[in-house]
């Protein structure tokens, strides 16, 4: 079966995925189409209460609309592609599909790392210097920072797919991942690849590293406002604001980093899939539960669309 599908990818590539273990194959798209759906609908929902809400015009909740359609964006390049090789005996992609998914799924999660410390900044800025707030958080202000986030994310991905898509494979197909990701493209190439992976090792790093630094900082100023705080009622409340964010950074990070600031001749396969399945369809699917379950304003705002609530008022 998978040398047949070889032979019909002369100018793809054969996704292995989880070949070796076909006895996965069918729990996996039951699991993974279930999460798509939830992650979609959960995703879809936060962006629509967020800009149909009065209440939640505001700016963390205009930075949360933008990471529910990253993780929306995110999950859609690729667990598609993943549920049509599980559910029948193709395994393949096309070359110009690897490369469109190789670009969305990175500039997504390049974008997500520079939103993240964007929204570290927002709380730091409602904690920190409450009073300067509005005007330093003011609409076009955020708009501004958005659109930055997402040029930067989609330019610095143009940069590492062109690095990893231009190295030359002789022929290599078949790729030993679910979907087309650097580390396991790169394990197809022919030639020396140690310039590539140092450029994409530099850029890896640096777009993960300095905004994490920069996300560790802001918290650092917020812990020590935090501390001065006399209310118990008013430091629970800032630290509520910020558990969320907390939590979604520790999981986004934790991930990207164990795959990303590593050398690529040293990736593991197993290592490699299972880390993939974590940032790319756990995290997106979870990322809307960690922020609704402790946000009361959202909770509100769904409940009050699902009761008509808010549009009767």
């Amino acid at each position: 079966m998978l040398k047949n599908s070889t032979q019909t990818s002369l100018e793809g590539f054969v996704l292995m995925g989880f070949s070796d273990r076909p006895w996965l194959e069918t729990p996996l798209f039951v699991i993974f189409l279930l999460a798509y759906i939830l992650a979609f609908f959960v995703n879809i929902s936060i962006i629509l209460v967020s800009r149909l809400d009065p209440q939640l015009y505001t700016p963390m909740y205009f930075f949360l609309s933008n990471l529910s359609l990253l993780d929306l964006c995110y999950t859609t390049s690729t667990i598609p592609q993943m549920l049509v090789n599980l559910w029948g005996p193709q395994k393949t992609i096309s070359y110009g599909g690897c490369v469109a998914q190789l670009y969305i799924s990175l500039a997504l999660g390049s974008t997500e790392c520079i939103l993240l410390a964007i929204m570290a900044f927002d709380r730091y800025v409602a904690i920190c210097r409450a009073l300067h707030y509005p005007v330093i958080m003011n609409p076009q202000h955020c708009v501004r920072l958005a659109a930055g986030t997402w040029i930067s994310g989609f330019a610095n991905s143009l940069v590492q797919t062109t690095l990893t898509a231009t190295v030359p494979r002789c022929g290599h197909q078949v790729l030993d991942h679910f979907f087309c990701e650097v580390p396991a493209l790169l394990k197809l190439a022919c030639t020396d690849t140690r310039l590539n992976e140092a450029l994409l090792n530099v850029l890896g790093s640096f777009l993960l590293l300095v905004p994490l630094t920069l996300i560790v900082g802001t918290y650092g100023f917020i812990a020590r406002t935090v501390q001065r705080i006399r209310s118990a009622e008013s430091r629970r409340k800032a630290f509520n604001t910020c558990a969320s964010h907390l939590v979604v950074v520790s999981m986004f990070y934790f991930s990207a980093i164990s795959m990303y600031v590593q050398p690529p001749s040293s990736y593991s396969r197993e290592r490699g899939k299972v880390t993939a399945l974590f940032y790319g369809i756990l995290t997106p699917t979870f990322n809307p539960f960690i922020y609704t379950l402790r946000n009361k304003d959202v909770k509100a705002a769904l409940r009050r669309a699902l009761t008509k609530e808010f549009w009767v008022s």
